[in-house]
């Protein structure tokens, strides 16, 4: 993934977050998606549908190939470190995600960036579960490829 370069990620700490609620958090920096990405996701994951690899096939139908959406999804891990990194945790988990959608394709040599809201903080017994909304934008396309609630599950530090 071609990454091109952006302002250093914001710091947040734990006792921050719950007044942050509703305030945009950051913009990664645009990532270009290229046809061997595609290809060794395909690889990867077993999805070798032609939409994906077969490049003279979808030039001809489709006018080019598209990434999997899975690896659009994938790729905001990297994004959002791009973004934000939480301090004074112990460590983070994936909790999940609510209202996950792919509303558009990703074609292959397009650039997409995420986008990071702080929707809301929860206390939990191990720390704090945090829900981003998060917006993978395609440059140069009015929809955008994910649309999304992502949980993370922050275990304070001891």
């Amino acid at each position: 993934m071609k990454r091109l370069p952006n302002t250093p990620p914001r710091l947040l700490f734990p006792d921050q977050l719950p007044a942050l609620a509703g305030t945009e958090l950051g913009r990664s920096a645009w990532h270009e998606i290229p046809q061997a990405l595609i290809d060794d996701f395909a690889a990867i994951n077993g999805d070798d549908q032609w939409i994906h690899v077969d490049t003279a096939r979808a030039d001809r139908e489709r006018g080019g190939t598209i990434a999997h959406a899975f690896l659009v999804l994938s790729l905001m891990s990297a994004m959002t470190r791009e973004i934000a990194r939480y301090q004074g945790i112990s460590h983070g988990f994936n909790y999940g995600f609510d209202q996950l959608r792919f509303t558009s394709p990703v074609p292959c040599g397009a650039r997409i960036r995420l986008i990071e809201t702080l929707a809301s903080v929860e206390r939990r017994q191990a720390g704090l579960l945090v829900r981003r909304n998060c917006v993978v934008e395609v440059e140069n396309q009015e929809r955008p490829a994910v649309v999304c609630d992502w949980l993370i599950l922050l275990v304070t530090a001891a």
